[in-house]
C-alpha cells in the first residue's frame, strides 16, 4: 500500500514538473536553463516510477491481473 502512495505522489510531482516546463517555456524569454532543469527532473522522477513499478512487480506487491477477475465477495 505504501509502494503505491509513493508512486501516487511522484506522478504528482510528475505533473508539477511539467506544468512549471510549460510555464518557463512560454515566459521566460531569458536565456536560462530552468526549461531543461524541469525535463531533467520530470525525466528524473519518471526513471524512480518505472523502477519502483520493476520492484513491485519483482516482489509480488503488484499482480497481473485484470480487475474483472476479483469478485466483490473477497
Amino acid at each position: 500500500m505504501i509502494l503505491k502512495t509513493v508512486i501516487l505522489i511522484l506522478l504528482a510531482a510528475v505533473v508539477v514538473s511539467l506544468a512549471s516546463g510549460f510555464y518557463f517555456l512560454i515566459h521566460d524569454r531569458s536565456k536560462t536553463n530552468r526549461l531543461v532543469n524541469s525535463l531533467k527532473v520530470r525525466v528524473g522522477l519518471t526513471l524512480i516510477i518505472l523502477l519502483l513499478l520493476a520492484y513491485g512487480y519483482y516482489t509480488g506487491e503488484f499482480q497481473p491481473k485484470p480487475p474483472w477477475v476479483y469478485s466483490l465477495s473477497e
